[in-house]
């Protein structure tokens, strides 16, 4: 008798849901310790001034690349150029362009003094999500959508839309005639040579 009650827990269990399953958090969930933490970097006194710049970016580019899928950014501001590449050249247009979002962009977040952030929602369409979010500017509200798609759990950032520009796309459009007309190693070059009035 006792063997039949645990072999009914047993059947009855089985079709409870799984709720580690249950439990993967979302995009928004995901995404939002990562900008929480860039935000108090941002604001940590003992990392301001241009003095700190180096250690600023380290800690800032060491939280920033658990989220931020550099690897699918440069495949897609690549297009198809990217299936032709080695891995060794992949491997140094990804270095070349992550280094350039951190100097052009991340310098750009280096002002924030504060600035309220809200999260406006989420979409989500299979493995594809965006996480609307709005930051205070000057008394006014500033749209940042964070493009994220889906890899065995890990809800990643691949593009950044801002005001209704979409970081990807922006560069995409650069580097289409750069690789057009100079081919690949004409836009490592000229991605060099940009990285370099940076320092």
């Amino acid at each position: 008798m006792r063997y039949m009650q645990v072999l009914l827990v047993l059947i009855f269990c089985s079709f409870l849901p799984d709720s580690s399953a249950q439990a993967v958090p979302g995009p928004t969930e995901q995404l939002k310790p990562t900008l929480n933490v860039l935000l108090d970097i941002l604001l940590d006194p003992s990392l301001k001034g241009s003095e700190h710049k180096e250690a600023r970016r380290a800690k800032i580019m060491g939280h920033v690349t658990q989220r931020f899928d550099f690897r699918e950014m440069s495949q897609r501001v690549i297009g198809r150029e990217w299936r032709s590449l080695s891995q060794e050249q992949q491997d140094y247009f990804q270095e070349l362009f992550t280094k350039l979002l951190e100097n052009a962009y991340i310098g750009k977040f280096e002002s924030y003094s504060g600035q309220e952030v809200q999260y406006i929602g989420e979409r989500i369409r299979d493995e594809r999500a965006i996480v609307s979010t709005q930051i205070e500017n000057n008394s006014q509200w500033l749209p940042v959508d964070y493009i994220m798609i889906n890899k065995e759990a890990q809800w990643m950032v691949y593009d950044i839309n801002i005001e209704g520009v979409s970081l990807v796309r922006n560069y995409m459009e650069q580097f289409k005639s750069i690789l057009r007309r100079d081919k690949f190693d004409g836009l490592i070059k000229l991605l060099e040579e940009k990285n370099r009035t940076f320092e």
